[in-house]
């Protein structure tokens, strides 16, 4: 009895000395708060309403996944409804972000150690530019997740700047190019950066400002900059976590609130001051997805390791909960209902105002790609290249089809002027080559690979 009691004990001593050691392993970087006040940069009101029909950056112009009403394409093959597909250098998981009809998408090339921004021409796929921003100070691999890539934020596009931050060196840099040209305009090194899995979170436009997302375990931080110069405008640190959901700006109870998830919490920020509103305990450690919101409510889910989906009202107060988490996909909602599809591919409906679930359903295979909509349909891919439509129907699930293209897809779609734009894979191991494939009812018949 006493040797079991003293190797039990021993055990005990054993595991907790190895968590001392690991922690003691991560390396902490204190974050330096800089308030409004202490900055020279002034926010100032900025007419982006020429954004709106644009899809601008992650998740589309207002950030929610949902386009207006559009004759997508509903039904694909390798040739059918593909108006081009081009090659795209390098490997990224980020979305393309469309405006003025260009096309921009951060890569990177792992074995040059180079993370770039390529330019497309909206009509045949042609390429107009490419731009290294960066070269070198990748992380290793054991501070990558195996699905994690050395581009995983989605570009930010204000019709005159393409706006992008990487992780390299152990910091996270900050990049302003040219939309015509490519030139870099300003480049700003936003802090430190201790990375467990990759970088994750693409920027937001607030008028005047460009805000970053930097959680990381050494020490976590989001920031302001001035969009016209690149100086920093505001930066508050964050929960100690290593966690990966990008900012969302939303008017939720009569104000602008600047909301993320994340080290066991949903935060809401002023996004002219970086000033906190409220935070609310909820969703998990580490979570991927962007905050929804519908009716006045803000919705988050997650994560890793905790399991919940929390519908909060404008200031933070729990409204409903439910055991079901997505961490990688985002939430989306149409109408008073709220859509998810999580990692395993499990489709949910829930009713926004309550979280009563509607229906579930088994689609297929694995996700990291978010959902989008447009009108009444939404579309969602899985790592296996096949694309998934289905009616946004609170009563039933409703498959319009499933489509193949590729060999895998990790980047959620674009939607652009009726036309739907993915991030593909074809091949595998060394012979995998992305592309870019615009698929469109009425294509031109330049199907060809650039």
């Amino acid at each position: 009895m006493e040797s079991r009691y003293y190797l039990r004990t021993l055990g005990t001593v054993t595991s907790l000395l190895m968590l001392i050691a690991l922690l003691g392993c991560q390396k902490k970087t204190p974050v330096k708060q800089v308030s409004i006040e202490q900055s020279s940069v002034s926010f100032s009101e900025k007419n982006l309403s020429h954004l709106k029909s644009e899809w601008p950056g992650w998740r589309g112009p207002d950030q929610s996944g949902v386009a207006g009403e559009a004759d997508t394409p509903t039904h694909w093959s390798e040739t059918e409804n593909v108006k081009w597909r081009v090659d795209v250098p390098g490997r990224g998981n980020a979305s393309p972000v469309i405006v003025n009809n260009r096309i921009y998408l951060a890569t990177a090339d792992d074995s040059a150690q180079k993370q770039k921004i390529v330019a497309f021409d909206i009509t045949d796929g042609s390429q107009l530019w490419s731009t290294t921003v960066n070269e070198g100070g990748f992380p290793s691999s054991g501070q990558m997740h195996p699905k994690s890539t050395h581009a995983n934020g989605t570009v930010l596009c204000d019709g005159t700047r393409v706006i992008t931050a990487s992780l390299h060196h152990e910091k996270i840099t900050a990049y302003a190019l040219n939309v015509e040209t490519g030139k870099i305009i300003w480049t700003q090194e936003l802090g430190a950066f201790n990375s467990k899995f990759g970088y994750a979170p693409s920027p937001v436009l607030y008028n005047s400002f460009v805000i970053f997302a930097c959680d990381n375990h050494g020490g976590g931080y989001l920031c302001a900059l001035d969009t016209e110069s690149g100086e920093l405008a505001w930066r508050v640190e964050r929960p100690l976590a290593s966690t990966y959901s990008s900012p969302r700006i939303a008017n939720v109870g009569g104000k602008d609130q600047l909301l993320i998830s994340g080290g066991e919490k949903i935060i809401s920020y002023d996004p002219r001051t970086g000033k906190e509103n409220w935070q609310t305990p909820g969703t998990a450690d580490a979570t991927c997805g962007t905050v929804v919101v519908a009716k006045d409510l803000i919705i988050a889910s997650g994560g890793y390791p905790q399991s919940q989906t929390i519908a909060l009202d404008s200031a933070g107060q729990k409204q409903w909960e439910v055991k079901t988490k997505l961490y990688e996909p985002s939430l989306i909602t149409v109408g008073d209902t709220l859509f998810g599809i999580t990692d395993k591919g499990i489709a949910y409906c829930w009713d926004v105002t309550t979280g009563a679930e509607q229906w579930k359903e088994r689609l297929g295979g694995n996700f990291s790609a978010s959902p989008v909509a447009v009108g009444d349909t939404i579309y969602v891919s899985n790592l296996e290249g096949q694309t998934f439509v289905f009616k946004a129907n609170p009563s039933s699930f409703q498959q319009i089809s499933v489509n193949r293209l590729g060999t895998d897809c990790y980047a959620s779609p674009a939607v652009y002027d009726g036309n739907i734009y993915l991030r593909i894979g074809t091949g595998n191991g060394q012979s995998r080559q992305e592309e870019l494939v615009c698929l469109s009812r009425q294509p031109s018949g330049n199907s060809s690979q650039n």
